[in-house]
């Protein structure tokens, strides 16, 4: 898995107290790419090859179209690598949408670990569908590492892009229940990466 602020080479495969009124403002924009851990791979279009994906161990291309609609991998069916400290993992929000062209949804899944009290950080994880009859959705990108210690609001898929706000926290002194640094956070399937989209948010008294 990758943090997508470290790109690498392409694998062989492929989120309070009420106060004065916010406003959003954009003060500056990063592109940055993440790359898939394993099985996203996007079919052949241009010859109209017919094959098997390795993010979803089914045929692609033309004799896949004969087929059921592919069902989006269940969420709470994944093992994620996000380490809690024997603390179980909660996912708090999912969202589904063909990702890498092939006619399959993905599902994109923020996670973080369920302490009970406090808000621990999220990560976004992107899953296929395992690789046989009931196998177990497999995680093979993480767009946000829960390192970061940010916590994600509003998670969409909407034509092939993931889209989430993420908020966090300029120092150790700001109040968990205060998060002051917010980000617009975007990533799509481009070139055999996700390439990151993140444009820093600032509030601003009215």
């Amino acid at each position: 898995m990758h943090s997508p602020t470290e790109p690498d080479p392409a694998p062989e495969h492929l989120a309070h107290r009420r106060a004065r009124p916010l406003h959003w403002v954009a003060t500056a924009s990063a592109v940055a790419a993440v790359i898939a851990g394993a099985g996203l791979l996007q079919p052949d279009r241009a010859t109209g090859a017919t094959g098997t994906t390795a993010a979803t161990g089914v045929t692609s291309g033309p004799a896949a179209a004969s087929g059921p609609p592919a069902t989006a991998p269940d969420a709470r069916a994944a093992t994620y690598p996000l380490d809690c400290k024997g603390t179980p993992q909660t996912v708090t929000d999912t969202a589904e949408g063909d990702l890498d062209g092939d006619g399959r949804p993905e599902t994109v899944a923020a996670v973080r670990c369920d302490a009970g009290s406090g808000t621990p950080p999220h990560a976004i994880y992107v899953l296929t569908r395992g690789e046989g009859p009931g196998a177990a959705p497999r995680v093979v990108a993480t767009l946000l590492d829960a390192a970061r210690r940010q916590t994600a609001t509003d998670l969409t898929v909407s034509d092939g892009t993931v889209t989430a706000r993420l908020l966090g926290y300029s120092s150790p002194s700001v109040p968990r229940y205060s998060p002051d640094v917010k980000q617009l956070a975007k990533w799509r399937w481009t070139g055999g990466k996700f390439r990151q989209e993140l444009t820093d948010s600032t509030a601003a008294r009215v």
